[in-house]
């Protein structure tokens, strides 16, 4: 069926002047964050005073806006939140709200907020009938579906939609190697956490495992390129959407005008050259097709390459004490240079002051103690075209803000969610990889796989049983047969570690199911989300501080619980890095050690030492906690656990967006 409205090209803007570049360029629409909140925290991002002209100025353009609300909200963050959303709502009036946290459905609508609500791709909703709850119990209007997603599977996708709810698909950007919403890599070894915006991106680094050093896991950009031809046709696809807010005017320029091309123009031989030649202009990573084509996924992790964004304009040359770099190709004043890769902490950016020739001489003044080796890549990174930069100067006489003019507060009630009452007795489990050879004489907990539902007949019908945290599109129909069995035979306990597993459980009436620490709930207004879906318990996320979790069960509407001990993932991924072995360890720059091993199709990547506060468990008991988990890891037979003290946000505050 030939899709008759065309999907809106959706840009980033992290600052006001990509913001213009979008409009510029003939973006349909402009997706930015506030500088609270938002999953790209290192992105400039908005002041709502300055926020609010560039809306209406949007908008007179016919152009929507998208507030990125998408970072993990703790207890104390929920109040501003909420008059974040009204400020919005009275000052701005952005045409939706794109979100991770399902607490900020409740917070919206109290907040009065009118537009449409949108699941970031961090919601992790990445099978079909996963959608079918996001929008008949949630009310969600749109969903951003996870960039792994080939074709096929965005067409399974798709078929599921009711005519209420649309879908989005990255077409250019940014890969990460975790699943979003599965990575916990950053927040692990230094308490910033990628589900609240403040990734460190160790994924970028160099590794070493035994006689290799590389970066197995530095991915190249996705680039549909050409490719999108074939999502003209899938009418439920409303937006092409372009990953970049940390990125300048001058890449959200040439990505923008280059995928409108792609889709007014998708039979013009020579309009796809033209589109490919800006992609290649766009100053991003070098592109990968990724998974989209499922006869031939390519794997985006080049262990053996770089990865880093922009053109390589020439390398550092030397004449007695002076550094030099002879370009390429003429540079232009305002040009912005990056000196060495993003990934190496002392690369240096600098501004190009005046004109320099095709292999001109320019001379570049360097940072105290960051002096370059000479060889050492120089890449441009940002550039102002004479159009583009005199569209931003007019509109700068248009939006321009005026210093100090901030917006009123907004009096907000948002209502309390219940408190349970209910004193039930505490469990105590572990959750194994594989079934045990003979029943087991007390309570445990399993991982549920294909391989696990072939030995149901070892499981006592007491046995906890945990559902993946990763479910793709064709893995649905064997996960949801299973689950029948499961309860057909008598099983009556499961964890569910994605909020959109409930809809394979139609009627929970004797059953017990909890929302798992992979749903990472960390919020009151989060576990009432979580109750309005039929869930009865929650083991909270283990991105809490001590206080956090102690305070927590105080406002609580459902039993909580935790995972006390064990083998947490650093993140999850449908990637397997290409020479990185197995069950192997291998070593960050610092000497913190990790190994990797696959499940069902999915890379698991595990720290070399466990998750420990079962010292905590007396008091976690007396503050209302009522289920303790044990997450019991296979260790490799070459791997050797680090006795580390393990506590991991326990001691931190990750308070404050």
């Amino acid at each position: 069926m030939e899709n008759k409205q065309k999907p809106a090209i959706l840009a980033p803007a992290g600052n006001k002047e990509a913001f213009m570049a979008a409009i510029a360029a003939g973006a349909d629409a402009v997706y930015c964050g506030l500088k609270q909140f938002s999953a790209r925290k290192e992105a400039k991002n908005f002041a709502l005073e300055e926020l609010n002209r560039l809306t209406r100025f949007a908008h007179e353009k016919g152009v929507g806006v998208y507030i990125a609300i998408n970072a993990l909200l703790k207890t104390g963050e929920i109040q501003k939140a909420a008059l974040l959303v009204a400020q919005l709502e009275k000052y701005v009036k952005p045409d939706a709200l794109i979100i991770q946290d399902l607490s900020l459905v409740q917070i919206a609508r109290s907040a009065g907020f009118s537009g449409e609500i949108h699941l970031s791709t961090l919601a992790n909703v990445s099978f079909p009938s996963a959608l079918k709850m996001a929008d008949q119990k949630m009310g969600i209007h749109r969903v951003v579906v996870p960039r792994e997603l080939n074709i096929d599977e965005i067409k399974m996708m798709a078929a599921s939609c009711s005519p209420n709810l649309q879908l989005e698909v990255f077409v250019h950007g940014a890969l990460c190697y975790g699943v979003s919403g599965r990575c916990y890599w950053s927040s692990f070894l230094g308490g910033k956490s990628g589900l609240k915006g403040e990734c460190v991106q160790p994924c970028r680094r160099q590794y070493a495992q035994k006689d290799q050093s590389a970066k197995f896991f530095s991915c190249r950009d996705l680039s549909l390129d050409v490719l999108v031809k074939v999502l003209l046709n899938i009418k439920e696809i409303a937006a092409w959407k372009i990953e970049g807010r940390k990125k300048g005017p001058h890449y959200v320029y040439y990505t923008t005008q280059a995928y409108k091309l792609l889709r007014d123009e998708a039979g013009d031989p020579q309009t796809k050259k033209t589109a490919v030649q800006l992609l290649e202009r766009a100053l991003g990573r070098p592109g990968t097709h990724f998974f989209f084509l499922p006869q031939r996924p390519y794997n985006p992790v080049e262990i053996q390459g770089q990865t880093g964004s922009g053109l390589l304009i020439g390398k550092i040359t030397g004449e007695q004490s002076a550094v030099l770099l002879k370009p390429l190709e003429a540079l232009l004043p305002g040009d912005l240079l990056r000196i060495g890769y993003e990934s190496e902490p002392w690369h240096q950016v600098i501004k190009v002051r005046q004109s320099v020739p095709k292999r001109g001489r320019l001379v570049i003044k360097i940072e105290k103690n960051k002096k370059p080796l000479f060889g050492t890549p120089v890449f441009l990174i940002d550039r102002r075209e004479k159009e583009l930069q005199k569209f931003l100067t007019e509109a700068e006489t248009i939006v321009g803000v005026p210093a100090g003019n901030d917006v009123p507060e907004i009096p907000i009630h948002l209502p309390s969610p219940g408190v349970y009452r209910k004193n039930l007795p505490s469990t105590e489990f572990q959750v194994h990889r594989t079934v045990p050879a003979r029943k087991p004489g007390k309570i445990q907990g399993v991982w549920l796989s294909p391989e696990t539902g072939k030995r149901l007949d070892k499981l006592n019908h007491d046995t906890w049983l945990w559902l993946p945290p990763v479910i793709w599109p064709e893995e649905e129909k064997e996960g949801l047969e299973q689950v029948r069995v499961l309860i057909k035979k008598g099983f009556k306990r499961f964890v569910l570690n994605m909020p959109w597993q409930m809809a394979w459980f139609d009627q929970a009436e004797n059953l017990s199911l909890w929302a798992g620490p992979f749903c990472n709930i960390c919020n009151p207004w989060a576990v009432e989300a979580m109750k309005k879906l039929g869930f009865h318990g929650v083991i909270l996320s283990p991105e809490l501080s001590a206080k956090e979790y102690l305070d927590f069960p105080k406002n609580s509407s459902l039993p909580l619980g935790l995972v006390i001990s064990g083998n947490w993932p650093f993140c999850i991924s449908r990637i397997e890095s290409p020479e990185l072995k197995p069950q192997t360890l291998f070593k960050s720059p610092k000497n913190e050690e990790a190994w990797s091993t696959r499940y069902d199709g999915n890379t698991w990547v595990f720290p070399n030492w466990k998750l420990d506060i079962q010292g905590e468990k007396d008091r976690l008991e007396k503050a209302g906690y009522r289920v303790f988990v044990h997450l019991m890891e296979p260790i490799p037979s070459e791997v050797a656990l680090k006795i580390r003290p393990g506590k991991w946000n326990w001691n931190l505050s990750l308070d404050g967006p």
